[in-house]
């Protein structure tokens, strides 16, 4: 049912909140009783001066009666709806039920986000509890100092009598353990604590540089026009606070000086706009490597590209050494992604592109197009054993292509059942 066909249902549900009668809501209006049956009914179209007279009756603007609940709220219901999973027969009707219990269906909503945010929470979480080498490091610690401590205690209370000496040896054992735990285990906490109130705070330095290129948008305008180097942007950055970040964001950087270099953005942006997102023919435009226009798509203004773009480089290990985010693919934080990743399949066939429409699992699966390719870091001398990266670039959309790939973020929070590609259990359920 059109939106525009239900006025009545919302003008009928406004009077019941008020508790108002439907003759006392007629003679206000100047209407008869029955007339505005029909109406509350959708059998009478309502407008104009009427319009505005019962709403000024009922207390709203017209157009919260002839409009209803916002677009936003009814996309939520629908997505709501699709990422359960159960046939719903009245998804037509959905905004129908947002136009008559719009209470309700902001419950649903609100519910929906929430699990929703619950859910990017658990793979942050379970990502880091995996791979942090950090928080692996505090939990030894603290594990440690309680075994010896443990230790201690056990000597002191099922040894008879102790020499003077060795008791306050003992002691003091004891007193310096526990200082030491109360330090580890604060320590453990501030680095739990996910708050970004603390100016002290510092992370990996993969996070670091992560964050210095997260501020500026993943775009540099000065090492496009040549206004400034690499070095001068890393000596100014805050976010860059340890030498390792630094070095990790001046390769970064050399790197996106080169392909600016290769491909300036006024002929990039005029090539774009002439025949589209098309790497290939970049690439044979610009007479450069198509990792380099892959990497180069990925740092481009959105007004400039005409979309989203996420980016991901992996060594030859398969760690993740680079991420530029995407609305809707997750990535974990630091390597052991998916291996159906189109980025490993290009690993493992070097120079040759790769491209797929992929899908990726979860309460809201979303699909992508990825472009992926590998490439030497270096021409390997005779005997050496060449170095490869590989780099995918990834587009939101390919919503109509046919048999799409499915993928996850990582195994341990990958709801597919049969993968034969897992490498570990799943510590979530199919229906996420």
């Amino acid at each position: 049912m059109a939106r525009d066909t239900l006025t009545g249902s919302r003008i009928r549900e406004r009077r019941l909140i008020l508790g108002m009668r439907q003759a006392e809501l007629a003679r206000e209006a100047g209407i008869s009783a029955s007339y505005l049956n029909l109406i509350e009914h959708n059998r009478r179209r309502i407008g104009g001066k009427l319009l505005v007279d019962i709403a000024g009756v009922l207390g709203v603007e017209p157009s919260m009666l002839s409009e209803g609940a916002e677009a936003a709220l009814i996309s939520t219901l629908r997505e709501a709806a699709a990422d359960s999973g159960v046939p719903v027969a009245e998804l037509d009707r959905v905004d129908e039920f947002a136009g008559r219990f719009p209470g309700w269906a902001e419950v649903l909503a609100t519910g929906h986000r929430r699990i929703a945010t619950l859910e990017r929470t658990v793979e942050t979480l379970s990502d880091r509890l995996t791979h942090d080498p950090n928080l692996a490091a505090s939990v030894h610690e603290v594990l440690s100092t309680a075994a010896a401590i443990r230790s201690t205690a056990s000597i002191l209370a099922e040894t008879g009598e102790l020499e003077p000496e060795w008791r306050d040896r003992f002691h003091k054992n004891l007193n310096e353990d526990s200082l030491r735990l109360s330090e580890s285990s604060r320590a453990l906490v501030n680095f739990l604590d996910e708050g970004d109130t603390s100016d002290d705070r510092r992370g990996m330095p993969q996070e670091e540089a992560e964050v210095f290129f997260q501020e500026n948008g993943f775009h540099f305008p000065a090492l496009e026009d040549g206004s400034a180097g690499a070095e001068q942007l890393i000596r100014t950055a805050p976010a860059l606070t340890s030498p390792a970040a630094r070095s990790l964001a001046q390769a970064a950087l050399t790197q996106y000086q080169a392909d600016a270099r290769a491909m300036p953005l006024q002929a990039l942006a005029q090539e774009i706009q002439a025949n589209g997102v098309a790497p290939v023919a970049i690439a044979r435009r610009f007479a450069c490597g198509l990792s380099a226009v892959l990497r180069r798509l990925a740092a481009l203004p959105e007004e400039v590209l005409g979309q989203e773009a996420g980016l991901v480089v992996c060594d030859a290990s398969g760690t993740l050494v680079f991420r530029k985010p995407v609305t809707g693919f997750a990535m974990p934080r630091f390597g052991a992604s998916c291996p159906l990743w189109p980025l490993y399949t290009a690993l493992v066939h070097p120079n040759v592109p790769v491209r797929r429409n992929v899908l990726q699992q979860g309460r809201t699966a979303a699909a992508f197009d990825c472009m992926a390719v590998a490439w030497p870091q270096e021409m390997p001398d005779f005997g050496a054993d060449p170095m490869y990266r590989a780099v995918m670039l990834i587009l939101p959309g390919a919503k109509d292509a046919e048999d799409p790939q499915l993928v996850g973020a990582s195994c341990r929070i990958c709801p597919r059942q049969g993968c034969p590609a897992r490498r570990e259990p799943s510590i979530l359920k199919e229906e996420f």
